[in-house]
């Protein structure tokens, strides 16, 4: 019988064996990414650009390199939860100097809505791309005015569109694109939530350009597009505001509106700052359906189709969002769904359109 000595020592030669035996038939671990990286730096350092930076912490090809910031102690604070360089820190007085910094590629300016226009043909004028969050402006004009700019200084103008990189979302589009559903016939979406302090930028005309339609009905627009695969044609809508002090004048609590599309389909949709639990798409064929539920937070996405529960994995939406803008910026790739400002632009015409019909009261025609 062997000694305890012996079957240690047996033990211990074989582990020192194991880093020469052949890998064959072993999981090996993905080879590291050593291709271009992005060198993001970020615009407006409130809730959702943590979010971003946080997410970009997994990023394999973007990394956080710099900011942008009206206060000195977010500043501060960043460079040490963030590692970021003094010289790669600029307040909105002099960031128009990134010009000179070859250490930043882009700047992702997560700032109030109105004041997108004006900041993005800033850094575009210092030769910079941008990436804008969504809506990329108050209107359909200043949309217009920025990407001429960005097209100008030969940049190019990416919106955080997050959900078209979305597996589920993009499962979903694959279904329609196969004619899995048939015709599409129907689509609803319904996007809101009960907001919170009255006293936040969200509420204010000036810097929202609106109310909910500014901030989450805009998921139902570029939803109802992305999910049909064809842009709309008319537009009607109607506006319930049960609360005109905490909603003032042109800041909209509720809207519902419609949406013909040029192949017959037809959309519902509700947009909100007065109700909970509304975060669901519904996309109905003659020969099948979607639904997804949650279908634009940030996850984990859920759905089902007439063929079955959708599993595809959930991965944080703005590590996969910046991983893939990288790779069109620095790779030219093209995204399943356009995230371009011309892609952003259709949707402040669908918004122009539908605070159009809820004015007027009439059925609004759409040219996107």
């Amino acid at each position: 019988m062997n000694s305890r000595r012996d079957f240690l020592q047996k033990i211990a030669a074989s582990a020192i064996t194991l880093p020469f035996m052949p890998l064959s038939g072993w999981a090996q671990a993905p080879a590291p990414y050593d291709g271009p990286v992005l060198r993001v730096a970020i615009m407006g350092l409130g809730s959702y650009a943590n979010r971003v930076a946080n997410a970009m912490q997994s990023c394999t090809k973007a990394k956080l390199v710099g900011v942008i910031s009206g206060t000195p102690s977010k500043v501060q604070d960043w460079q040490g939860r963030f590692g970021i360089p003094a010289k790669n820190c600029y307040n909105y007085d002099n960031f128009d100097r990134i010009k000179e910094n070859q250490d930043i590629d882009v700047v992702y300016v997560t700032t109030p809505n109105a004041l997108h226009r004006d900041q993005v043909i800033r850094v575009a004028a210092a030769g910079k791309h941008v990436i804008c969050e969504k809506p990329m402006a108050l209107n359909a004009k200043e949309g217009e005015e920025m990407i001429a700019a960005c097209k100008k200084a030969k940049v190019q103008l990416l919106v955080g569109y997050r959900m078209h990189f979305e597996p589920k979302t993009l499962e979903v589009i694959r279904m329609r694109q196969n004619g899995d559903f048939g015709k599409v016939l129907f689509f609803q979406g319904q996007c809101g939530f009960k907001i919170g302090d009255p006293t936040q930028w969200r509420l204010n005309k000036q810097l929202a350009g609106g109310g909910a339609m500014m901030d989450i009905g805009i998921y139902a627009i570029n939803g109802s597009r992305y999910m049909i695969g064809e842009d709309p044609i008319w537009v009607t809508a109607q506006e319930t505001k049960t609360d005109p002090v905490k909603f003032k004048e042109g800041v909209d609590e509720t809207i519902q509106f419609q949406l013909g599309f040029p192949g017959g389909a037809v959309a519902s949709c509700l947009s909100t700052y007065n109700m909970n639990n509304l975060d669901r798409f519904f996309l109905n064929g003659e020969k099948g359906f979607a639904e997804l539920q949650p279908s634009t937070g940030y996850g984990p996405i859920k759905g089902r189709t007439h063929q079955g529960e959708l599993t595809q994995p959930h991965t944080t939406h703005q590590t996969v969002q910046m991983d893939e803008m990288a790779g069109i910026l620095l790779e030219g790739k093209r995204p399943v769904v356009a995230v371009d400002g011309e892609e952003a632009l259709k949707d402040l015409k669908i918004i122009d359109a539908i605070y159009q019909a809820v004015k007027t009261g009439k059925k609004v025609a759409l040219t996107v």
